[in-house]
């Protein structure tokens, strides 16, 4: 296939996005305005002999201080044939033109996965006391595939740091966690919860929890709820104006591209979190919790609620998004895999994020600077 890469406008990249089964939340021309501090650009690769638009990426450009180059960033993009024999016919008229642009380095993040990893299998490795990464244990699935990918951007100049972290460092998680849906019933998704999720559905159901979806007026309560959390795991949160441009912008594209929840015990909000939806694909976004009320198990009760949600949309896909590869108990992040591990899903590990520096000197500067942050 030759291929010729153009900037297209927002209307084509979104008609393209939709006619697919799913591509990443962050692909849909409409994340640029969430990133309003970003300057950004849609790109579309064309079939030479139909004309037809067949790939698509939304690149976001950060200016360096003090002078006019940039860093050229395609989150969990772009959303092109990876698989294809002649990834190089993809990959170098993007290169060509980023530069055009003033990029002095890009970064991309392939959405390939390479492994994943069945609830058990994980189950079994935290047991075992000579397993301490989801990576010392055998997978229950791999894509040869990706290996090639991998290879064939090597080949090219990509780099990628040993630890998977590209050069300065991976910006959205490597490894995420998946319930998948297609071709289930819900009573096996639920089934295949462990006990202790099972008891937990229960024990908030006959404490009366109520789940509920709010709207772009709750989201201040949300940010209450996630500055509690934020104080508790030791993060900095984001602001209340960035969720508010989140859902501007995501539903004005999409009216069901963003959504709200809230698990609630005698009239008082506990926990909440945030929904992305693009075709096939569901993503718990963002999570909030207060100190109080957690007897009543309304965490859980509101992912049944959203997972249930997800299926009635005719969802493929239940993403909890981003874990640690940690299965050490004495991991501070080990609470977070065990409580998703409990959904009976699976572990995927993403190819990583990709650097291709086309100014080798602004790129080490860049790196050092974000090594000293």
């Amino acid at each position: 296939m030759s291929l010729t890469l153009r900037t297209i406008s927002r209307e084509q990249h979104l008609a393209y996005i939709q006619s697919l089964p799913s591509a990443s939340h962050m692909q849909v021309p409409a994340w640029a305005d969430v990133k309003a501090e970003w300057r950004s650009e849609n790109l579309g690769w064309f079939d030479d002999r139909t004309g037809e638009l067949v790939g698509a990426g939304l690149v976001l450009y950060r200016q360096l201080p003090k002078i006019k180059r940039y860093l050229a960033y395609l989150p969990e993009g772009p959303v092109i044939n990876w698989f294809s024999p002649n990834l190089q016919e993809w990959i170098e008229p993007m290169l060509a033109h980023l530069k055009q642009q003033g990029a002095f380095s890009v970064k991309m993040g392939p959405p390939v996965i390479i492994r994943r990893w069945e609830a058990t299998t994980i189950k079994r490795g935290i047991q075992d006391q000579d397993v301490k990464r989801l990576r010392d244990l055998e997978a229950d699935f791999i894509e040869p595939r990706a290996f090639e990918v991998a290879d064939k951007l090597r080949r090219m100049g990509w780099q990628q740091g040993e630890d998977g972290g590209a050069g300065f460092g991976d910006v959205q998680p490597r490894y995420v966690y998946q319930v998948p849906l297609a071709n289930r019933s819900l009573e096996e998704v639920h089934k295949n919860f462990n006990q202790l999720w099972r008891r937990n559905i229960k024990k908030a159901e006959k404490a009366d929890v109520e789940v509920v979806q709010g709207g772009y007026n709750d989201l201040p309560e949300w940010q209450r709820l996630y500055e509690i959390t934020a104080v508790r795991d030791h993060f900095r949160p984001r602001p209340l104006s960035y969720f508010q441009r989140m859902w501007t912008a995501l539903n004005t594209e999409d009216p069901n591209r963003m959504r709200l929840y809230f698990a609630r015990h005698n009239g008082v909000n506990l926990s909440a979190a945030t929904m992305l939806i693009v075709g096939g694909h569901v993503w718990y976004s963002y999570g909030a919790s207060d100190n109080i009320g957690r007897e009543v198990r309304p965490s859980n009760a509101m992912q049944w609620r959203m997972l249930r949600d997800a299926y009635a949309l005719g969802a493929t896909v239940y993403d909890l998004r981003g874990i640690s590869d940690s299965l050490d108990e004495t991991d501070h992040l080990f609470g977070l895999i065990q409580f998703k591990v409990g959904t009976g899903g699976q572990a995927a590990e993403y190819l990583g994020e990709w650097d291709f520096p086309l100014n080798k000197l602004l790129h080490k500067a860049l790196d050092i600077y974000m090594s000293r942050r």
